[in-house]
């Protein structure tokens, strides 16, 4: 039997404009395709944190969440990434931490737009959303 850890999922996201609908949209993009490419189910999520970058101020990225059904009583929290010179903008960082069976190196860890540029040696496809 293959025993159960607690892992990290980690994703990230860029949006065009700071403006409320477009960052839960791509927030719900993000999380549904962490969710997907993973099998993850609410009832084995142990929590999960969203950064946001300091030019992100218009909405909590985390009411993405609460639109995914079964998902009302995993904990999310919001925060404000280090504003490091010449990071990248706009940019919306997840991480789930998840009960599961798979071995690190089986976790997909999801980089959508602009922010696969963030870690291209994680990428195991380039998806274009």
């Amino acid at each position: 039997m293959t025993e159960r850890m607690i892992r990290g999922i980690r994703g990230a996201i860029t949006v065009e404009r700071n403006e409320a609908e477009e960052i839960v949209n791509a927030t719900e993009i993000l999380l549904k395709e962490m969710i997907r490419a993973n099998g993850v189910a609410a009832s084995d999520v142990s929590f999960v944190l969203i950064s946001v970058t300091e030019d992100i101020t218009a909405a909590f990225p985390a009411q993405a969440l609460r639109r995914l059904e079964g998902w009302t009583y995993v904990p999310v929290m919001c925060m404000r990434e280090i504003p490091v010179p010449h990071s990248l903008p706009r940019c919306i960082r997840v991480m789930m931490t998840v009960h599961t069976t798979k071995k690190q190196e089986e976790i997909s860890h999801i980089y959508l737009r602009d922010a696969t540029l963030l870690r291209p040696d994680l990428l195991t496809k380039k998806t274009e959303i």
